[in-house]
């Protein structure tokens, strides 16, 4: 396969893509809601600024367990960032930080982020609907993605002059973090990397590179910290023993995507992560649950669940060589965009040969 049929291949795979076709893709979906009014779910009930938080003695307190505070801290975070977001695109959700409160969402209307123990009755319909259990696996890693990243936006100034950020802590939970400081000292990594985004939003705003380049820089800075917040979760491991053999096997897959996606410096916007999202599993996995055929889910979201596990399947199969290779092709502005929209044609059309996948990294890594 020549450097022709490679052109020839994407040049099919945008032609694939069409609106309509993914459209029709996404109907098939009886998915978890992410979506309300064309915004993240109860995005009308967050906070719209900082001051809308709770304070105490000057210090902003958000509750990170209660859904709409987590939930408004995003909202707060891309407020503040916008305005260096230009190379990003013209609509006012082009930000790659949209990705997160919509993957929230999904967590929450699929239960993911209720107590798994059944101790409480936390994110259950019969309890608190917007409570996120500490408990919870999924509630966990996202706090590694939604108030550590806050905080450093917080720390490097724009959510104004001095202002400083303490997390609420439930009773008894005493393994989070909950100020910069303490995060800094127990997640170096994390918050570094999350500092050098938040710090390298004006510089690449103000740069002269041509606006590409720009937004794949500021995209590299954004999956950077994804990908080290991603990392630091690792600390929330012990709480998957509340999840069947299924539901761990599919969340290791679900991270396991973070690589390719990262890799690629996915633009995470509003509508880019709808298409990603919509087809995950809209309930918690349990055992007997085999995709492409889980009778309770459709057709979307077994596909998806099949993908995940096809390609865990082969990077295992190569010990770990796949994802090496897709690192590796990812050596360009272009062959990143070109990894973007394959990642596009293999989580979304059917219809795309997995055997086309393998090929085309082949291809693409001895052009780098």
């Amino acid at each position: 396969m020549g450097p022709n049929s490679v052109e020839k291949t994407f040049h099919f795979s945008s032609v694939m893509l069409r609106p309509a076709v993914l459209s029709l893709l996404l109907s098939l979906a009886s998915c978890a809601v992410i979506l309300e009014n064309g915004m993240p779910i109860l995005w009308a009930q967050t906070a719209g600024q900082v001051t809308d938080l709770p304070t105490q003695n000057g210090v902003v307190t958000p509750d990170p367990w209660n859904f709409l505070h987590r939930m408004s801290l995003y909202r707060l975070m891309i407020a503040v960032t916008d305005p260096f977001m230009g190379s990003m695109g013209t609509n006012a959700t082009d930000s790659p930080i949209w990705g997160l409160p919509l993957q929230l969402g999904w967590m929450l209307t699929s239960g993911r982020l209720a107590d798994p123990t059944g101790a409480t009755t936390c994110g259950l319909a019969t309890g608190d609907t917007k409570c996120i259990s500490p408990q919870s696996w999924w509630g966990c890693v996202n706090y590694f993605a939604s108030a550590l990243p806050f905080m450093s936006a917080a720390e490097q100034g724009l959510m104004g002059a001095g202002v400083q950020v303490q997390m609420q802590a439930p009773e008894g939970v005493t393994d989070y973090c909950t100020t910069y400081a303490s995060c800094a000292v127990a997640y170096p990594d994390v918050i570094a990397k999350w500092d050098a985004f938040f710090q390298g939003l004006k510089a690449t705003a103000e740069s002269p590179l041509p606006e590409n380049e720009k937004k794949d820089s500021l995209l590299g800075l954004y999956w950077e910290a994804q990908m080290a917040s991603s990392y630091g979760s690792s600390a929330c491991i012990a709480r998957q023993n509340h999840y069947s053999s299924v539901e761990v096997a599919f969340s290791k897959n679900w991270e396991n995507s973070a690589e390719y996606v990262s890799a690629a410096h996915f633009q995470s916007n509003l509508e880019n992560s709808a298409m990603f999202i919509a087809p995950l599993p809209s309930r918690i996995l349990q055992v007997g649950d085999t995709a492409p055929n889980i009778a309770d889910l459709s057709e979307a979201e077994n596909h998806t669940l099949y993908i995940f596990s096809w390609i865990n399947s082969i990077n295992n199969l190569l010990a770990g060589s796949l994802v090496r290779m897709w690192k590796g092709a990812m050596c360009s502005v272009t062959t990143r965009e070109k990894g973007r929209e394959m990642l596009g044609q293999l989580l979304l059309n059917p219809g795309f040969a997995t055997s086309t996948f393998l090929s085309i990294i082949s291809e693409m890594t001895r052009g780098c």
